[in-house]
């Protein structure tokens, strides 16, 4: 029995309360836990739909600048998404995005050039849909951890890249590359800081 002074009265709970009391406990930190991952995620997948809508668009318009348009979106969402952990940080006092992060960065891109580039080298199309499936299945791992949510979000916007892919064969595939993966991240984004 625990006992805890309240204004000179003395309230005994037994052992079944007190493992209630700590479980409603670890339950409140859980929530709060999934809430901040969300919140720091929606920012994060607003940032890096705006430039994805971009980047297809560009690509859409001036199609033979890809191979520029792609690696500065990249970099642009890195540095953009390190800005906002910055000052997501300064309000929370919790840092996201640390050596770390840039480093798991550095090596997703590392890989992701590997295959598409050395292995299997990809045309502009196998790229505009290997680069978002590739994002999408870190999404859906990441779910596993944080919330359904992130599978939820990862398999959608892979199920209709792959639509795209296999019924949108002219250049209107970066137009639904737009809409599917740039507009899905800020939907989805929005909807994990407001609907959730």
């Amino acid at each position: 029995m625990i006992a805890s002074g309240v204004q000179g009265n003395s309230i005994m709970i037994d052992r079944k309360e007190a493992s209630a009391a700590l479980s409603d406990i670890n339950d409140m930190v859980r929530r709060v836990r999934q809430s901040r991952i969300y919140d720091l995620a929606s920012q994060f997948m607003v940032v890096a739909g705006v430039f994805v809508i971009a980047g297809n668009l560009a690509t859409y318009i001036a199609p033979r600048y890809a191979l520029y348009i792609w690696p500065s979106i990249n970099v642009l969402t890195i540095v953009v998404s390190g800005v906002v952990s910055t000052f997501d940080s300064r309000r929370t006092g919790l840092r996201s995005f640390d050596f770390r992060v840039f480093v798991a960065f550095v090596l997703f891109y590392a890989f992701g050039l590997l295959c598409t580039g050395v292995l299997g080298h990809f045309g502009p199309r196998q790229m505009g849909t290997f680069w978002p499936i590739y994002f999408m299945l870190f999404y859906c791992i990441a779910g596993l951890w944080f919330g359904r949510a992130l599978i939820y979000i990862g398999l959608g916007i892979t199920v209709l890249t792959l639509i795209g892919y296999f019924f949108i064969t002219t250049d209107l595939f970066l137009i639904w590359m737009a809409m599917v993966n740039g507009g899905g991240l800020i939907l989805s984004g929005l909807w994990m800081r407001w609907g959730e």
